[in-house]
C-alpha cells in the first residue's frame, strides 16, 4: 500500500501562485491531481504519465498549471499560476498501482488506486 501525502497548500489571493506537492512512499505509475470544491464533485485537474513525459489538463486549469513528477524522488508537483477564486477547492494527490492498459491517460476517480488526504487551496478575489 503506497501512501500520498500532498502538501503547498494555502490561502493566496487572485493571480497569485502556489506549488502543491505530493510525496508517494513508494513507485506509483500515472499520477494525477484533482480537487473538489464545497458542495461540488471531486473533479480532474491534472494527469501525467509514469515517465512523465505526457500531461493532460482539465481546460478550465490549461496554460495556468503544469503538472510534473520526479520518480527518484517519488514526487508530483502542481503549479499554479494566475489563480482564480473559481480554483477555490480541496487538492488530492491521486497514484495508480499498475500500467495502464490504455494509451489514454486516466481522468476519473475509479481509475486511480492510492487517493492522498487533501490540501486546502483558498484563492480570494
Amino acid at each position: 500500500q503506497v501512501q500520498l501525502v500532498e502538501s503547498g497548500g494555502g490561502l493566496v489571493q487572485a493571480e497569485d501562485s502556489l506549488k502543491l506537492s505530493c510525496a508517494a512512499s513508494g513507485r506509483t505509475y500515472t499520477m494525477a491531481w484533482f480537487r473538489q470544491a464545497p458542495g461540488k464533485e471531486r473533479e480532474f485537474v491534472a494527469v501525467v504519465s509514469s515517465l512523465g513525459e505526457i500531461t493532460k489538463y482539465a481546460d478550465s486549469v490549461k496554460g495556468r498549471f503544469t503538472i510534473s513528477r520526479d520518480n527518484a524522488k517519488n514526487t508530483m508537483w502542481l503549479q499554479m499560476n494566475s489563480l482564480k477564486p473559481e480554483d477555490t477547492a480541496v487538492y488530492y494527490c491521486a497514484a495508480r498501482r499498475s500500467r495502464s492498459m490504455s494509451s489514454i491517460l486516466p481522468t476519473t476517480i475509479s481509475q486511480y488506486d492510492y487517493w492522498g488526504q487533501g490540501t486546502q487551496v483558498s484563492v480570494s478575489s
